[in-house]
């Protein structure tokens, strides 16, 4: 477990934000599950999901810029609350998945030619013994001002999005858990970047 306690570069969780944070969100928290409830809904509603902020380079997924920034998208907000777990002494890392989301709309569908998300991530933390998954990507607002169910996090399961929302009709479907991660899959990332029309691949030149 020690590897998933230790900062890197990408889960700095030795940042200073990022521990002092942690010390605000936990305190007065004994128990590990309260302690990592605290911190998912803090990432899930305090940093706005954004699906069009930069992701092609390290420090865009580093924890504390992703922190200051307020807002990121599934893989980045994963990111955030590993460092935070870390910093808490709850071990933590990240996982992916491939994801059909049946609501997307029309205006990002018309950019990526498909409703297929390749690499959707969540993270995982360790608590009583075993690897519970937790996805704080949608935050409440955004899930309230169109319609989808909030992935809700009692430290005991896995918190997954939802099948269906609120109206019955399909959201999400899981077509592939990808495992977990060390560290963030760049180069797959931004692979899927170009091909969706996200990314122009002169950003790369010289990097």
């Amino acid at each position: 477990m020690e590897k998933y306690l230790e900062p890197t570069f990408t889960f700095d969780s030795d940042s200073e934000a990022i521990k002092a944070k942690a010390r605000e969100l936990t305190l007065g928290r004994e128990d590990a599950a309260d302690k990592a409830k605290a911190l998912f809904y803090f990432v899930r509603d305090e940093i706005s999901y954004n699906l069009y902020v930069k992701k092609h380079m390290p420090e865009h997924f580093q924890a504390s810029n992703t922190y200051t920034r307020g807002k990121g998208y599934c893989v980045q907000k994963a990111v955030l609350l590993v460092a935070l777990a870390r910093a808490s002494g709850i071990p933590a890392r990240l996982g992916c998945a491939k994801i059909r989301n049946h609501l997307v709309p029309t205006k990002v569908l018309d950019i990526l030619k498909s409703n297929i998300f390749p690499w959707h991530g969540y993270a995982e933390l360790y608590l009583d013994g075993k690897w519970v998954k937790a996805t704080p990507a949608f935050d409440l607002k955004m899930c309230q001002e169109h319609r989808l169910i909030p992935v809700e996090f009692d430290g005991v399961s896995d918190a997954r999005f939802h099948s269906r929302n609120k109206d019955g009709k399909p959201h999400i479907e899981y077509l592939l858990d990808r495992g977990p991660f060390d560290d963030v899959p760049l180069d797959e990332i931004r692979k899927a970047l170009i091909e969706r029309n996200m990314l122009d691949p002169k950003e790369l030149e010289g990097n």
